[in-house]
């Protein structure tokens, strides 16, 4: 019973995004440049680091982002009343150009009132195989191990 309502009340998730996704980045210095979203949110990225991070970390950031942000969304919608969330999110490069991501390692951690195994696992599922677009951005041939750590309840 539980699964049927948590669907009933995914049928319209992620119904109003907009189809068509813009930004700019726009060159400041050196390696440093200035990305702002179509809303206006603004970020540094730095090819040598040393003031805003490197697009394969926003890459990485951004998948963790949007597993996270379903994930905490499902949990919600199954009334796990979370006090602690936290995603951490590791990636192995290639070592020659194109240096794409060839596996990740994803860890969830969670803790809150009504937090099970069984609710836990759904909404990463969730997540993973059907919800998080950056993760179905990526390339197919992608190893991801994912894996989630339930603490304990406040």
């Amino acid at each position: 019973m539980e699964e049927k309502r948590l669907l009933s009340t995914l049928k319209d998730y992620k119904k109003a995004i907009n189809p068509v996704t813009r930004g700019t980045v726009t060159w400041k210095e050196g390696l440093l440049f200035e990305a702002r979203t179509q809303v206006g949110y603004e970020f540094e990225m730095d090819g040598h680091v040393q003031w805003g991070c490197a697009p394969v970390e926003s890459l990485l950031l951004s998948l963790a982002g949007c597993m996270g942000i379903d994930t905490v969304s499902f949990l919600q919608k199954m009334r796990v009343d979370l006090s602690h969330f936290k995603v951490e999110i590791a990636g192995e490069r290639r070592p020659d150009p194109p240096q794409h991501y060839t596996s990740l390692e994803i860890t969830l951690h969670a803790a809150g009132v009504g937090l099970t195994e069984q609710k836990m696992a759904r909404a990463v599922a969730l997540s993973h195989e059907k919800y998080c677009s950056v993760y179905h951005s990526l390339r197919d041939d992608l190893e991801v191990k994912m894996a989630y750590v339930i603490l304990g309840a406040d």
